[in-house]
């Protein structure tokens, strides 16, 4: 669906994926573009289907309402990513913008999420949610990252709320807010003063989570992670602030790998 509401003052689409498993192989049968979004499949990768989001227009601007709908059926393998960042950035109202990602993921399934960099520009109010169902034998690999105001400029108000479900319980519900009213925000208690943000969620039901949380980089002052499992699941969380989006790559690949070696 693509539509411009005049009350709204803003763009509302919403674009699917579906990848199915055919034999050896994952297929996308369905993948429909809409409003910004341009859906392209890329060259798949020992048996997994790989797809790309292209922004074909500025998104998110005051008063759009954008979604994307993943999903990876039964036994198959999917990677979905950006090749750009995404800047949230003031429209014509003052409405909030609002941006919704709901990953399905079926049993034996893997789906990796690997957008480019959220960038929230000077002005701009942005409500990010990612929703994801996992059946109780399904993987998922999620990686996002933040940026709080472009080159010398302040942040705009960015919320995001990452909410997983596993086999119908719920794994974890994280609500975060940077700039405009939210309280304290680049506080101690929160950013302490860095500009970036990140966060790395594994789940994969041959994962052992009996190690501790580890903390992650040497220096605090540029930046630092928090490697943690999750109660009663095999899953992962690592939340890195930074100074600069590099600086969270890099703590958050270092995460990846105590994970892969665990």
């Amino acid at each position: 669906m693509h539509l411009t509401d005049p009350e709204l003052s803003g763009v509302r689409a919403t674009a699917f994926i579906r990848a199915a498993c055919e034999g050896s192989t994952t297929t996308v049968p369905l993948m429909r573009n809409s409003g910004p979004f341009h859906l392209h499949q890329t060259q798949p990768h020992n048996g997994w289907a790989r797809v790309s989001v292209i922004s074909s227009m500025c998104a998110p601007l005051g008063g759009d309402r954008l979604a994307l709908d993943i999903t990876a059926e039964e036994d198959a393998r999917l990677e979905v990513s950006t090749p750009t960042a995404t800047i949230a950035l003031p429209g014509a109202t003052a409405t909030p913008a609002a941006y919704d990602v709901r990953l399905t993921v079926a049993d034996h399934a893997m789906l990796t999420w690997l957008p480019k960099p959220l960038i929230s520009a000077s002005d701009s109010t942005l409500h990010q949610t990612c929703t994801v169902h996992l059946a109780p034998t399904a993987a998922v690999l999620l990686r996002e990252e933040q940026l709080l105001g472009r080159t010398a400029e302040p942040p705009g108000h960015l919320t995001t709320r990452l909410t997983v479900y596993r086999g119908g319980r719920p794994v974890l519900d994280q609500h975060t807010a940077y700039g405009g009213t939210a309280p304290a925000w680049d506080g101690p208690a929160v950013l302490g003063g860095h500009r970036a943000a990140g966060q790395l969620l594994v789940v994969d039901p041959h994962l052992t989570t009996d190690h501790p949380s580890i903390l992650i980089g040497d220096d605090p002052e540029k930046g630092h992670a928090v490697l943690t499992p999750l109660a009663q699941h095999p899953a992962y969380l690592a939340t890195a602030t930074a100074t600069t989006l590099h600086q969270v790559g890099k703590l958050l690949n270092t995460a990846l790998e105590h994970i892969r070696n665990m």
